[in-house]
């Protein structure tokens, strides 16, 4: 069956404050790995798992993403950017800015991490489930105490949201981030032109609601790590 889920929201407005000490030029988000820039390594990747629509939120140093880039035609992808201005809209604040170019489907990915991941087996739990309004993946954390910390049922359906810091830590529990999956309908809930949060505001009020959330547990070999930090970087 051909994949329905064509289109990835990349968030890139971040400062990188931490790491410009390494690259003070540049959004964090162009940080080299290899010879390419982080970004570059998102868009060839998700190519591969049919994704052909980038949507990319910008901020800091948005004309060096822009002149790297263009319109996505040298990588054979189609690209869309919102400039988030005068201040950065937080991550659901990123995503609402695509609001009316988004398909039924998308992925959501916070473009200043690395992952390695099949996309591919992540689309297909996405398209088994019944009516989700999203999914996240998730891991064993080995620092639950300032990790934001899902609480998952055996059938993968996330009951329970807590958010860090901690004073107790549930019975089971998982380190909950990107990459999502989401409908087009959390769109609703995401306020226009304001800072807003996937995970404190954005996935609360959704259980709140009754709307069913799912966690995908990512496999062995797969893993996401966040080069925010020169240390992160080098590792």
């Amino acid at each position: 069956m051909a994949n329905k889920i064509t289109q990835v929201v990349l968030l890139s407005a971040g400062f990188g404050t931490r790491i410009r000490t390494l690259f003070p030029d540049i959004p964090k988000v162009m940080a080299p790995l290899l010879g390419k820039p982080l970004l570059e390594w998102h868009i060839e990747e998700l190519k591969k798992y049919g994704v052909t629509e980038f949507f990319i939120n910008l901020h800091y140093k948005p004309e060096v993403i822009r002149e790297y880039f263009g319109d996505g035609t040298k990588w054979g992808v189609k690209i869309t950017y919102a400039m988030e201005e005068p201040e950065i809209l937080g991550t659901a604040g990123g995503v609402k800015n695509f609001d009316g170019m988004l398909s039924e489907h998308f992925i959501v990915l916070y473009a200043d991490t690395f992952y390695r991941i099949n996309y591919g087996k992540l689309i297909d739990f996405y398209e088994s489930l019944k009516n989700p309004i999203g999914v996240a993946t998730v891991r064993k954390t080995d620092h639950p105490m300032d990790s934001d910390l899902a609480v998952v049922d055996t059938n993968n359906h996330i009951v329970e949201f807590r958010l860090k810091p901690h004073k107790e830590l549930p019975k089971d529990y998982w380190g909950s981030s990107a990459p999502y999956i989401f409908r087009t309908k959390i769109l609703e809930y995401i306020p226009a032109k304001t800072y807003y949060e996937i995970d404190h505001n954005l996935v609360p009020d959704l259980l709140a609601k009754g709307y069913a959330y799912y966690a995908y547990p990512l496999q062995e070999g797969e893993f996401r790590k966040d080069v925010g930090t020169p240390e992160r970087y080098k590792e």
